[in-house]
């Protein structure tokens, strides 16, 4: 007797028209997106099953089931998850979006791998990258140097030992896929805080840990 908590699948091909999309399906999928997997299954071959429960409700694969009616297909592969409960159901179409949304990049290896593919003359837009995210990993740019000033306001080090003859500046180093996080960051604490823009978030930093902020008069030359 199989454990109910690892059952032994099967794939069944089933009719598209007997799937049942759930209703509050909180994933959405554009059409630009359904293209792409659409492109994808005609390259590969249908590779990743639709996951559905007792009574053909797709729980994972709405996307994938949107991309065979643009292709015309009859019937798509399935896999039936009938030992899960309503509640377990309802997690997993949630979970299975958000975990694989977890993972990180390591944008060295995956640059490495993308010109390769290009050597051979394959089409990376099957790979789920657009032409202009696809470059900058081909062609990284330098780390963008970000110089945060005040206007008059000067940021110095610690009150002790600040040299007044040098004016400092802040340098925010990151790569070109992290500036939106770097953005929403600074942004949120600004919110949080009151503050109006990323200087001001930058002198707060700096203030509530104990850095001194001077202000000096730039003598124009």
């Amino acid at each position: 007797m199989s454990n109910p908590k690892n059952p032994r699948y099967q794939i069944e091909m089933i009719g598209i028209e007997t799937l049942i999309p759930y209703a509050r399906n909180s994933r959405t999928h554009s059409d630009a997106q359904i293209a792409q997997i659409a492109g994808s299954i005609r390259e590969f071959g249908f590779t990743n099953p639709i996951l559905i429960d007792a009574k053909s409700g797709i729980i994972a694969g709405h996307g994938r089931v949107l991309a065979a009616r643009k292709l015309d297909l009859p019937e798509v592969p399935c896999i039936r998850l009938a030992h899960l409960t309503d509640a377990q159901r309802r997690a997993y179409v949630i979970a299975d979006n958000k975990l694989a949304l977890n993972a990180e990049w390591d944008e060295d290896m995956l640059g490495l791998e993308l010109s390769d593919l290009r050597t051979e003359n394959f089409d990376l837009n099957l790979t789920g990258f657009n032409g202009d995210v696809i470059e900058q990993f081909l062609n990284p740019p330098e780390p963008e140097e970000v110089s945060v000033d005040s206007k008059g306001q000067t940021m110095a080090e610690k009150k002790e030992g600040y040299d007044e003859s040098i004016v400092r500046h802040i340098v925010l180093i990151y790569s070109v896929t992290q500036y939106d996080s770097v953005m929403d960051a600074l942004g949120d604490y600004a919110e949080k805080n009151g503050l109006n823009n990323n200087t001001e978030v930058i002198n707060h930093l700096l203030e509530t840990h104990g850095y001194a902020i001077s202000e000096r008069t730039t003598e124009e030359h």
